[in-house]
Parts: C-alpha cells; sequence; structure tokens
C-alpha cells in the first residue's frame, strides 16, 4: 500500500540501470554512487533518502550532466527511451528545463544575483518556447503567484537578494515549473520554507503530476515530507542503495538497519516529555538547569534586549523603505535559548541580522551584551563581533569559495589573533570533531562538500570565538536527521560547557521543542506571542501559533494522507464558497474556511 495509488503504465518515464558516479582527487577515482537501479514511472513520486554525503544528490545531478569537471557518470539512464548518460552539451540543453527541471537545494546559489528573479523566469520561458516578452512576463507573474510569492506584480522585478529564504526557494519552483516537464528532480525542495508555505509546495507537486503527468525525483532528509509526498523509497548510504520500498512499508516495516536508525533519529513534535534526560532519536541530549527569569541560572546579565525595537530596509530607487520588524520586545539572557519562529518573510531572520550588525536598528532599542545597536559606531560594533556570532542559513553563499574549509574555520581565530601556527591548526582540528567532520577535509573547498557538510563547517566557524551570543539561522535546515541529532546534542554540549546566549531561528518546530526555554512567534512583522515552550506548543493562545503547529507534516504516511485529505477537502470548500478560481490557497484560509478567508500576505521585502 502506498501513500497515493499511481495509474499503471507500461513504461517507466525514467529507467536507471546500474548508474555509478565517481570523482578524480588526487590522481584517483573516488566512488559516490555505485550500482544505482531504479525507475520512475508517470504520476509517481520516488523520495532518495539517506545522510548527507550518501550520493543520494549527485547521482541525480548525473544524468542531466551537472557534475563538476572532475566527475564522471557511467551506467544507463534513459529518459522516455533517450539515453542521457554521455550525452553531448548542446543536446543536453534541450532536455535541461524542457524535459527535466531541478529545485536546487540552494536557491542563493542557484539563482543569478544580477538578474532579477523574473527575468530568470522569463529567459527560460523564451529559451524552450516561441513566446512573446509580454506573454513570458504574465507567465512569470502567474507563476510566483501559483507558489504565493507576495505581491507578485512587484516581486518579479526583485533580485534575489531582496527576498526571503523561503521566498527565494519559492521563486526557483515557480522556474523549475515553469515548461511543465516530464520529470521533476526536487533536491530538498522545502529545505528554507516554513510549514505552512511547505504544505502548499507539496500540494503543488502533486497537482504537477497529475496534471501533465510528471514523474517526481524526491531528494530529501524531511521525512515529513516524504510521507506526505512519496509512493516509493530509495535509501542510499556510502553511494549504494541499502533498502527500497513502498513508503508504507520503509516507514512501518524497515528491515535495513540503517533504514531503522534513520527513522529514530527523526524528531517528532510533542514528543519531549520536558524531563530532565530527552531521547532525540539516536542520540541522547540532557537538559541543563532552567535559567531563572529571562538570565541565567546564575544571575547573569541579559546579552540581547530589545525594547519596541523596529527595523527597516532602507529605500533603494523606487522601492520605498520597507519595515521589516515594527516593535518588538525580546530578551535573552546569558546560557538561554530563545527559538524565534514564523513563516518566511516574518521578520524572524532579520531581527538577527540586526544582532550582528548586518541591518541598522531605525527605533526603539537594542542592546547586545551591553552595546546599544542603534547609532553605533565601526568601532564598538567590532568590538561588539568579538563576542557575537552567526550560523547563517545558506552555507552555500556564506562560505568563501576560494578557501579551504580548514582556513574559513580558522580565519576568524587568526584575524582576532587568539591562534596562529600550531595552535591554529589544532584548534580547528578540535571543531571539526566537534561537528563530526573528519580532519582531512580541512583541505577541501565549499563545493567539493555536500549541502550538509557545508552547513557543519558554518557551525564550527560560529562556534571559532567561544561566542557570548550565538545567532543561529536554521542551522539545521541543511543537515539530514541522523547528524541532525548529533549536532543538535552537540549545541547543547556546547552551551553546557560555553554558557553562551543563543538566539535559534528556525521554521523547525521539532527542533526548536527540543532546544529552547523559550519560544518567540512572530508575524507580518511582529511578535504575536512568547513564553515558556510548553505553553506555546501545548496551549498557544494566538489562532496563528495554532496554525502554525497544524501545518507541521507527520513522519507517517497514513496518518499524514488522512491530514492531506482534509486539507484538500477545505480547500475546495473555501474556494466554492468564494468562487474564486486559486491554484494555491494558503493555510490561514483553509483554517478561516468555516468563517470567512482571510488573505494572507507576506511582509518580506
Amino acid at each position: 500500500m502506498t501513500t497515493e495509488t499511481t495509474a499503471p503504465a507500461t513504461e517507466p518515464i525514467l529507467a536507471v540501470d546500474n548508474l555509478g558516479v565517481d570523482f578524480w582527487v588526487d590522481g584517483e577515482w573516488y566512488p559516490a554512487a555505485v550500482d544505482v537501479s531504479y525507475e520512475v514511472r508517470p504520476g509517481e513520486v520516488l523520495a532518495i533518502v539517506g545522510e548527507s554525503g550518501s550520493g543520494k544528490t549527485q547521482s541525480s545531478m548525473s544524468l542531466i550532466g551537472l557534475l563538476p569537471a572532475n566527475g564522471r557518470a557511467t551506467g544507463s539512464a534513459k529518459l522516455a527511451g533517450r539515453e542521457l548518460i554521455g550525452l553531448s552539451h548542446s543536446r543536453l540543453r534541450h532536455v535541461r528545463g524542457n524535459d527535466v527541471a531541478v529545485i536546487f537545494q540552494e536557491p542563493m546559489t542557484a539563482l543569478n544575483p544580477v538578474y532579477t528573479v523574473g527575468f530568470q523566469i522569463i529567459e527560460t520561458l523564451r529559451t524552450h518556447r516561441e513566446i512573446g516578452p509580454k506573454q513570458a512576463r504574465e507567465r512569470a507573474i502567474e507563476l510566483l503567484t501559483m507558489v504565493e510569492i507576495p505581491n507578485p506584480e512587484l516581486s518579479v522585478d526583485k533580485y534575489p537578494h531582496q527576498l526571503s529564504g523561503g521566498q527565494r526557494q519559492r521563486a526557483m519552483i515557480a522556474q523549475a515549473l515553469a515548461l511543465d516537464p516530464k520529470l521533476l528532480i526536487a533536491d530538498e525542495p522545502t529545505t528554507a520554507l516554513d510549514v505552512t508555505v511547505q504544505a502548499e509546495i507539496l500540494k503543488l507537486m502533486r497537482d504537477l503530476r497529475h496534471r501533465i503527468d510528471s514523474g517526481i525525483v524526491l531528494i530529501t532528509h524531511d521525512m515529513g515530507v516524504v510521507a506526505d509526498l512519496a509512493d516509493r523509497i530509495l535509501v542510499m548510504k556510502d553511494g549504494r542503495i541499502v533498502e527500497r520500498g513502498t513508503a508504507d512499508d520503509i516507514f512501518n516495516r524497515p528491515q535495513h538497519a540503517y533504514t531503522q536508525q534513520l527513522l529514530s533519529a527523526v524528531p517528532h513534535l510533542g514528543s519531549q516529555s520536558f524531563s530532565q534526560d530527552t531521547v532525540v532519536g539516536t542520540a541522547r541530549v540532557t537538559e541543563r538547569a532552567r535559567p531563572a527569569a529571562h538570565g541565567s541560572a546564575e544571575g547573569g546579565a541579559d546579552v540581547f534586549v530589545a525594547k519596541d525595537l523596529v527595523i527597516e530596509y532602507p529605500k533603494r530607487g523606487r522601492i520605498p523603505a520597507f519595515r521589516a520588524v515594527d516593535g518588538i520586545d525580546l530578551t535573552i539572557g546569558q546560557g538561554e535559548v530563545v527559538g524565534l519562529v514564523g513563516e518566511s518573510g516574518s521578520g524572524k531572520t532579520t531581527v538577527g541580522r540586526a544582532a550582528v550588525g548586518l541591518l541598522p536598528v531605525v527605533g526603539g532599542s537594542l542592546t547586545i551584551g551591553g552595546h546599544e545597536m542603534r547609532g553605533i559606531g565601526s568601532k564598538e560594533l567590532r568590538q561588539v563581533r568579538d563576542h557575537v556570532s552567526i550560523v547563517f542559513q545558506d552555507p552555500g553563499s556564506s562560505l568563501n569559495p576560494r578557501l579551504p574549509i580548514g582556513e574559513s574555520i580558522g580565519e576568524p581565530l587568526f584575524l582576532h589573533k587568539i591562534a596562529k601556527g600550531a595552535e591554529l591548526d589544532r584548534r580547528v582540528e578540535s571543531l571539526l570533531d566537534q561537528v563530526h567532520l573528519a580532519r582531512g577535509m580541512r583541505n577541501r573547498y565549499p563545493h567539493e562538500l555536500s549541502g550538509g557538510q557545508r552547513q557543519r563547517v558554518g557551525i564550527a566557524r560560529a562556534l571559532a570565538l567561544s561566542p557570548k551570543l550565538l545567532v543561529a539561522d536554521e542551522p539545521t535546515s541543511a543537515l539530514d536527521v541522523s547528524v541532525q541529532a548529533r549536532v543538535l546534542e552537540l549545541f547543547q554540549e556546547l552551551q553546557r560547557e560555553y554558557g553562551f546566549a543563543c538566539l535559534f531561528i528556525s521554521h523547525d518546530l521539532a527542533v526548536v521543542e527540543i532546544l529552547s526555554e523559550r519560544i518567540a512567534v512572530m508575524h507580518k512583522g511582529k511578535l504575536v506571542e512568547q513564553g515558556p515552550r510548553e505553553q506555546i506548543l501545548r496551549s498557544p493562545e494566538q489562532d496563528y501559533t495554532r496554525r502554525l503547529l497544524s501545518a507541521v507534516p507527520v513522519p507517517n504516511p497514513a496518518e499524514q494522507r488522512k491530514r492531506r485529505e482534509m486539507r484538500d477537502r477545505l480547500l475546495e470548500e473555501a474556494a466554492a464558497r468564494t468562487g474564486m478560481r486559486k491554484t494555491v490557497v494558503s493555510v490561514d484560509e483553509i483554517e478561516a474556511a468555516g468563517g470567512g478567508i482571510q488573505t494572507r500576505s507576506d511582509t518580506n521585502p
């Protein structure tokens, strides 16, 4: 029994047989994928899961010739009977976008930063279709509307850096869907999305396969997404397929020990009993004593204090100044973790960037370690940054591509004159050990690592200076579940050792539940609710918080299917009551279906 009933098809849309991927490194071929074989039929979703570095992404990128220059692919991969392996670059250009589309893991590096998102969608349309510029622009706006980009008529002319992480991901999904491809390769398609938008993106992907009978290869570590969307699952480890089966078989009757370990590491929202010892998957997380009030248990001073905080993005050309954070109050004490949650565009990342001086404070007050950030000078800001670090959401764009990762991790220690020479090497190796990366990786460059490995490098770099305040912006979003469990344990170990305060920004409420003592909920630039995690997660006061919790996917195919059917039924009822023909309806509208429709709008620049 699968999560979806697919129509029988005599021929697969994609047939992969004995596929191998190797990389030439230091005079030797290293295998990344070995003997990979599978089929994808029209209207079917095949999920490929496994730890970062297991070969799931590289085996899929090899299908359309997107391996690095030192990579090679062997074996066979046929798209509707047409061999892809060994196809010339000129012929592959006709396949890419037109027949096969890819949703990449890191939108900031996949989108061209010097072109607007609308231009990039229009370019895709006009490259493969006979269509005029006016019609192409209208289609681009339609696609941005379909994936719920706020104000699509204006957003079509925005650059990638002017959108939030989740909005950039949606723009890239719109580009991938532009030509109704036969095969969609979705590499972590919902990594940067909050749970409410994630639910709608998953619905879009299901609609795509039924509308044009597309096959979908879903590469992800989010088992809730797999339970929601997948018909069949491949489990990969060390470049090989160790188990395959229907979603029902893999989730409920896993056979391989690695599959069992992978599923046991999945964090479940509501699974925490708030006892002193909590088990997270295969890793045990021991909670330290709760701090008193907003300070540390030892009465330490507050490290982060926001009072009526206002943050605006300045005016640029014809685009007026935008108020991203509007009058919030938030305090973080020494040694305390506060989870900041909300939809993409709600302003949560903006708060984190202001804490490290990357955005100016225009109203109210923000005090970091005793330093007032409003109107702060460059000399005082350097002093603040001695004690504040940040883990960025997008590791691909935050690491210098020209530096080996060992130099990236050691750079803060060297620049702040903390260590050099042999001592610097020792500190770098220790940090690599702490984030579970092999010491030999210190000489590799960011492009030679998987997305999850790059994220761990970013965490190690942020921890290098032993900060008093750590701003963690989606620090586990790119990590597979087994590594995520170890990283969460690492976070708590380092906190007990160094006692730093942490602003933990995330859309993964199960992770926030594990780490945070208090949770603050943002919506449209305002702080709508905050309190102890038990109160926020068990008995929230605000409707928005309840809607946010209700949209969390459940890593159980049968239960998730029931939730999806109910959501789809509410969508139909909402559309019938308003008489509107909408491809995408927000979760806010679903929840409001019984008493009128409320149109949701994001507030990100």
